[in-house]
């Protein structure tokens, strides 16, 4: 069996691998373009999904197998990859602890006004008069109910919060006290304290936040965007912030990466920019190899049972 990387781990996760899996040769490349001559021998590709083109897929001839070592899936080719046939796998749930806990820390960054402390410490001014508040009682919406949103509203329980999330059926879920879909969660946005989007880039969610959703929400409503940055479009939330619509926008994912220096994010009132690392933990590529050594295993097995299986139609 013959197995693509399209970029270079760590030398110990390929020691791993190889020492794991000694019946399978493993060629990792430092990006696609160099692994493309192997590609029509390729029984396994691996890849984080950003890297795959149609032709790409085309010239696979063998491939049997996708494992994207991410979450993220709106990049990939997937009309090719239904049409032939092959097996997609992902790296889903590794994200849900390190992007919970950023959540958490950004809503109670918020509630006790830390960022106007160190302000206040770089002034050397001593003042208690900030308007700080509680997460206790507190509502949170979580648009996207899923692993992530799951353990979001998991920790949100641990400080009393009531929690409603968004879901593709609108059933109740573990840890949530209400259950909305795309099409209802409109009722909820005048009630909640923070809105959280943890969704993913589908046809569905692209630009499905509109000026009237924020003009919907308190004026000291908080929004965190840690799932897609096609979420909402840019001038819609600089619109939300500039008319101060809601108390505060955390954006930690954007529709152009990196986010120029130059852009108006950085200097709006009412906007924190976070470098899209509400995932990014020493504890990531432990991880996401964790699954695919067990995927590997039972795809050398001949077995059924994979972690993470996508459906191609769908894209998730």
């Amino acid at each position: 069996m013959k197995i693509i990387v399209t970029f270079q781990p760590k030398e110990e996760f390929v020691s791993d691998l190889t020492n794991s899996f000694p019946e399978v040769e493993f060629l990792f490349y430092k990006k696609i373009k160099d692994a493309e001559s192997e590609l029509p021998n390729a029984d396994v590709i691996v890849t984080m999904g950003e890297d795959l083109t149609d032709d790409h897929i085309e010239r696979s001839k063998k491939c049997k197998w996708i494992m994207v070592i991410s979450a993220g899936l709106e990049k990939m080719p997937f009309e090719a990859i239904q049409k032939k046939g092959i097996l997609v796998t992902n790296a889903r749930g590794i994200h849900k602890i390190p992007m919970a806990e950023f959540t958490i820390g950004l809503m109670l960054q918020h509630a006790k006004q830390l960022q106007a402390v160190r302000e206040q410490e770089m002034n050397a001014e001593w003042s208690r008069r900030l308007p700080t508040s509680e997460l206790h009682g507190a509502s949170l919406l979580i648009l996207g109910a899923g692993a992530i949103g799951g353990e979001i509203a998991r920790l949100a329980k641990a400080f009393h919060m009531n929690v409603s999330g968004v879901n593709s059926t609108g059933l109740p879920g573990e840890h949530f006290d209400s259950m909305f879909t795309l099409e209802t969660f409109n009722e909820q946005l005048p009630k909640a304290d923070y809105v959280v989007s943890v969704l993913p880039s589908t046809n569905r969610t692209k630009h499905i936040l509109k000026v009237d959703h924020f003009e919907q929400m308190k004026d000291t409503a908080v929004f965190i965007n840690i799932g897609r940055g096609d979420l909402v479009e840019e001038s819609v939330l600089l619109e939300a912030a500039e008319r101060k619509l809601i108390g505060h926008l955390f954006l930690d994912v954007f529709d152009h990466e990196p986010l120029h220096r130059n852009h108006p994010f950085w200097e709006a009132e009412g906007i924190t920019v976070t470098p899209h690392l509400s995932s990014i933990t020493k504890k990531y590529m432990p991880r996401a190899f964790e699954i695919f050594k067990k995927n590997l295993s039972t795809y050398s097995n001949n077995k059924e049972h994979f972690i993470n299986v996508i459906d191609a139609e769908r894209g998730y």
